[in-house]
């Protein structure tokens, strides 16, 4: 497992509506998302930015990005520790901020995984696991803004 690892993906800017960018207001902020052997994705910008808010916009794909490996992380985590997890999600929230002058960054994404166990007795090292899913993410270990987590564990059946 260990080494370097590529990921391919092609941008395609498919919002030209004839002009090109002749002007600010005279183009779309369509694009395709193209990986091989995987559905393509519809992106735009955000709504904001003169974006397609019907459309994925990178702020959402990094936001998600952030949550699903974390998820991938924590379950791993789990099964390290003799978690036995039967249900996750998670309601994550990152906060940009623009900067005034175009530009802008990220201050902090806020995850809020809900986690079903098996058994009371699995709580602790649920709630634990959460620290060793972070350290393991390779995307909260590749921004430089907090990525905190505000877990909540339930046990199956006491719902």
């Amino acid at each position: 497992m260990w080494g370097e690892h590529r990921y391919a993906v092609r941008a395609e800017w498919t919002g030209n509506r004839g002009a090109g960018t002749t002007g600010y207001r005279d183009y779309d902020r369509s694009v395709t998302l193209s990986i091989a052997g995987k559905p393509d994705l519809a992106a735009s910008s955000d709504k904001p930015f003169r974006g397609d808010p019907g459309r994925w916009n990178p702020e959402d794909l990094l936001v998600s990005a952030l949550a699903e490996c974390h998820l991938l992380s924590y379950l791993h985590a789990c099964v390290s520790a003799g978690v036995v997890v039967v249900d996750y999600s998670d309601e994550a929230l990152g906060v940009m901020r623009e900067d005034g002058r175009g530009g802008g960054a990220f201050a902090e994404v806020v995850l809020h995984p809900r986690v079903v166990v098996a058994d009371a007795s699995m709580v602790d090292a649920a709630e634990r696991a959460h620290a060793q899913a972070h350290e393991w993410c390779f995307i909260a270990n590749s921004v430089n803004f907090p990525v905190r987590h505000e877990p909540t564990i339930v046990v199956a059946g006491s719902e």
